[in-house]
């Protein structure tokens, strides 16, 4: 059998969107397929790998063992695909393809907006797109090749594969209240203040939370029982501004409000929760050079911040 006769992007594309999903129902709505299409494409593909790629489960679906073993292997061919029809399109624009950029809301603050403003004033070309939300989201944009790269924390190890880590600083997360907060000058927090005031977390499932958990326990902390739990920064903002919350949080997120004196640190110790910050790339993915150069702004701005 030729794999060029009887193997077609259609076939990657469906298996990806299935294993995402884990439902050939969704999987179908996304790709704007009939279910029968759908389950039609996996038996083909079935068949060309001469192995069962999903089973039932419960009732469900999930991937078998030989789809496990085939899913980054799709995931990036498919990407791979996209990358050369992107690259081709973008070069009769006159400023290139156009750069996709994740951001976790460590970033989103300041380094990224910072670093795609002086690429504009610069003069450098490029049309770029940002999107910020959760690690694992971004990754698998990012793995799925609609971003270029993501910028944030190191995300857990069984998120990596066929994902690159090239890390640029490190930091800590920080307990942060607004200026006129009865904490704001204390020079220790009481362990009744996480009861006393409106507790904002990072939420579960989030890189940093397991950070803040482990920090708790090493200070003899007991979490309270009803916090908060956001990864937004807009939330985040409003509440310790407009209503005396404690926001536990990455640094980099509240760094402007720390700087302009909006916001105080309260004198916890967090340095436990130190982890590096960097770019996640995509294996074998060549970037173009508007993407390029906004990696390379970036390490100089984040060389200046360290």
């Amino acid at each position: 059998m030729r794999l060029s006769s009887s193997l077609k992007l259609r076939h990657l594309e469906v298996f990806v969107e299935v294993a995402r999903k884990m439902s050939v129902t969704q999987a179908a709505e996304a790709l704007g397929m009939t279910q029968p299409a759908v389950t039609r494409a996996l038996r083909e593909l079935e068949e060309v790998c001469g192995k069962p790629l999903v089973e039932k489960h419960g009732r469900g679906i999930r991937l078998s063992g030989y789809g496990e073993l085939f899913r980054d292997h799709a995931g990036r061919s498919l990407a791979l695909a996209r990358d050369g029809v992107a690259l081709l399109r973008g070069l009769g624009e006159a400023d290139g393809p156009l750069v996709s950029i994740g951001a976790l809301p460590t970033v989103a603050a300041d380094l990224v907006p910072d670093t795609l403003a002086q690429l504009r004033a610069g003069g450098a070309p490029g049309r770029f797109m940002v999107l910020s939300g959760d690690n694992q989201h971004l990754i698998d944009q990012l793995r799925r090749g609609r971003l270029d790269v993501v910028v944030g924390r190191l995300p857990a190890p069984e998120t990596m594969a066929g994902v690159e880590f090239d890390p640029l600083f490190r930091e800590r997360v920080v307990a942060v209240v607004a200026k006129d907060h009865p904490l704001a000058d204390a020079t220790h927090v009481p362990s009744s203040a996480f009861e006393d005031y409106p507790l904002l977390l990072p939420s579960e499932g989030s890189i940093i939370r397991p950070f803040v958990e482990r920090m708790f326990l090493e200070q003899g902390l007991r979490m309270p029982r009803f916090p908060v739990e956001t990864v937004s920064a807009a939330l985040g903002r409003r509440f310790v501004l407009k209503h005396q919350a404690i926001w536990i949080i990455s640094q980099g997120v509240v760094r402007p409000e720390l700087e302009a004196g909006s916001m105080a640190e309260l004198p916890l110790d967090t340095d436990s929760t130190l982890g590096p910050v960097g770019l996640c790339l995509r294996r074998e993915h060549q970037l173009s050079a508007a993407a390029q150069r906004f990696c390379s702004a970036l390490r100089r701005n984040c060389r200046a911040l360290g």
